[in-house]
């Protein structure tokens, strides 16, 4: 081949990959349920708890069951409420199936003994106003759903035992959050800054994933082949290094790195396991604030189902679904719903899981199909996440009386993160259960407004860590509200030795404890469905941020008709599970809804903007 013709076959070969880009990336074909704005005027809160319990209880029977459907979802978290929103959007008729008593997933709410606790939703970040995830939330609720701030600091990192506890408080704000740091650590300005460099040069460049996941499979690889997808973005460049590396990289004060990686229980990895670049879009994700939503998480799905009404759908729970319809051809053509000891068939031409990428493969489809070779390779790349670990405070008092407030707390028992961690989960559970060395602290009473009016001088805590799913794996058969003695008398346990810890940093609490009871690894396996007990889905390491997971891992599935939505396609946490239900959706409705929404945020701006002078 002459060297004339060589380049000329390279040309050919970059116009086609822009063209194909173009199509695949940027491509308008289908309906777009941003099209237009479709915020309503703010109604008034409902904070009865029977009105909000017949949108968000409605029981499964076959006679609800709407005719003609477009798409059946599994599972009705952020992934599955946010793409059934989506294609309600646009018309299409979904209905969505909950084995729950109650739509939400990880955000439902529970009530006991009078107080209300959430499971999931803790803090959201980058809400400011008219940014693309505040419009997209706007959008899937009609502008309904009500964001509170948190206090600034909005997070407290505590470290050491009690006799030489140190705490850092972390600012919200791009310019305020660095420059508190350093008046924290004096001599450290030069780690600080770089760290924040690393964080933004990482955390702004997610979109690559997005653009592997909606590429034809074959051209996504041809990107990874070539290279060229490390030189589009530094996210994949940064993504197999582990966060530990990263930062030990930049300062010797242990401190300062325990700070810098502080917030990895919000993804489940520990620093030497996790991806740094998983870890900057968490830092960015909260650069601008956080916020909680008023009136509880539950308003989440209680803003969109309605939606999903409008358009014929409808969402009803305990409704288990047992398996996925297919056809001759392999193709799914439907689920079944197991109705006490009865199978329910209901067929649509779409369905669609959020009941995650294990359960999906593994507990849904026949074993002859789980044997499919793309099948077999998309579960050798991944596995469960840690187990989850809850504990429930009712407290009597309000949240002046009790010291409360706005804003969350990170208590490590000492500075070593990787070290501590490991061996807690790694060790005995008896010895593990007594030394809990990880704590989330947050009062969901104290950050929600409306909280008082519902619940008048009460308020809660929610306490949060980890578990090894094997501690309670022996009692995942039992009868959930009776697992026998040796189960309670484990759990009383790490109730004890955390109200350990929470009392000496709350003191004021410690003789108003009303209520307190805990959730463990098999009680997430029980209500949410989760294989073990994990919060964030399919293990969030340093393999999930290789160029390979995020082409191979995506909406659609070797079936055909059968796509995935919601953490395990995208990233964890509220915001990921609907950017996986944002990618799901561009699949189905042929372009890129990431990009609508933006377009629209971008729209609604301008026009705030006009509007004001």
């Amino acid at each position: 081949m002459s060297f004339a013709t060589m380049w000329i076959t390279v040309g050919i070969i970059v116009v086609a990959l822009v063209a194909f880009l173009f199509k695949y990336v940027f491509g308008t074909s289908g309906p777009n349920p941003f099209d237009i704005d479709t915020r309503e005027p703010l109604k008034p809160l409902v904070t009865d708890k029977k009105v909000k319990n017949k949108v968000l209880k409605q029981g499964f029977l076959a006679s609800k069951v709407p005719e003609n459907l477009d798409a059946i979802v599994i599972g009705s978290g952020a992934g599955g409420l946010g793409v059934a929103v989506l294609l309600a959007k646009v018309g299409k008729k979904v209905l969505v199936l909950e084995q729950h008593d109650r739509a939400g997933g990880c955000c439902h709410t529970f009530t006991e003994k009078g107080y209300e606790f959430d499971v999931g939703i803790h803090y959201i970040g980058d809400l400011l106003d008219h940014k693309p995830f505040r419009c997209m939330l706007d959008q899937l609720t009609n502008g309904q759903l009500q964001w509170e701030p948190l206090d600034n600091p909005f997070d407290q990192v505590v470290i050491g035992p009690p006799e030489n506890r140190r705490t850092y408080p972390i600012y919200s704000g791009r310019d305020r959050f660095p420059q508190e740091l350093k008046k924290c650590f004096p001599g450290e300005e030069k780690a600080i800054d770089e760290y924040m460099r690393l964080v933004k040069k990482c955390g702004r460049n997610v979109w690559v994933v997005a653009i592997l996941k909606l590429l034809p499979y074959p051209l996504a690889k041809f990107l990874i082949w070539t290279g060229l997808v490390h030189r589009f973005s530094p996210f994949f460049q940064y993504g197999p290094r582990s966060l530990t590396e990263v930062v030990n990289g930049l300062t010797e004060n242990k401190d300062l790195r325990a700070v810098f990686c502080y917030i990895f229980g919000t993804y489940g990895n520990i620093p030497k396991d996790a991806s740094f670049s998983m870890h900057s879009l968490l830092v960015c994700h909260y650069l601008n604030g956080a916020w909680y939503p008023k009136g509880g998480a539950s308003e989440i799905a209680y803003h969109m189902i309605p939606i999903i009404e409008k358009a014929g759908g409808a969402v009803l729970v305990r409704a288990p679904v047992n398996r996925i319809l297919l056809n001759e051809a392999k193709e799914a053509i439907g689920v079944s719903v197991l109705k006490g000891q009865e199978e329910v068939h209901i067929h649509a031409p779409l369905v669609i899981s959020n009941a995650g990428i294990l359960n999906t493969y593994q507990q849904l489809l026949p074993k002859e199909v789980q044997a499919m070779p793309a099948i077999q390779n998309q579960l050798s790349m991944v596995k469960s996440g840690e187990g989850g670990l809850s504990i429930f405070l009712g407290l009597d008092g309000s949240k002046e009386e009790l010291g409360l407030k706005a804003d969350n707390y990170w208590i490590f028992s000492e500075n070593n993160l990787d070290e501590l961690v490991e061996d807690y989960m790694n060790g005995n559970r008896e010895e593990s259960a007594k030394n809990v060395p990880l704590l989330f602290v947050a009062s969901p009473s104290a950050k929600d407004p409306a909280w008082q009016e519902r619940n008048p001088g009460k308020s809660t805590l929610s306490l949060v860590s980890f578990a090894n799913y094997a501690w309670f794996e022996e009692w995942k058969d039992e009868k959930v509200t009776n697992r026998g003695a040796d189960y309670k008398n484990l759990k009383e346990t790490f109730i004890n030795s955390v109200l350990d810890v929470v009392t000496q940093v709350f003191p004021k609490i410690k003789d108003r404890i009303e209520y307190v009871d805990a959730g463990t690894p098999i009680t997430n396996q029980h209500y949410i469905g989760a294989p073990k007990g994990e919060i964030y889905g399919v293990d969030h390491g340093k393999q999930r941020f290789s160029p390979e997971f995020n082409a191979t891992i995506r909406p659609h599935t070797p079936i055909k008709n059968l796509l995935l939505t919601g953490q395990d396609v995208f990233l964890c946490g509220f915001a990921g599970a609907l950017a996986g239900a944002l990618t799901c959706g561009s699949v189905i409705l042929n372009r890129n809804l990431h990009l609508d929404s933006i377009a629209l945020a971008k729209k609604n701006k301008n026009m705030s903007l006009k509007k004001a002078q």
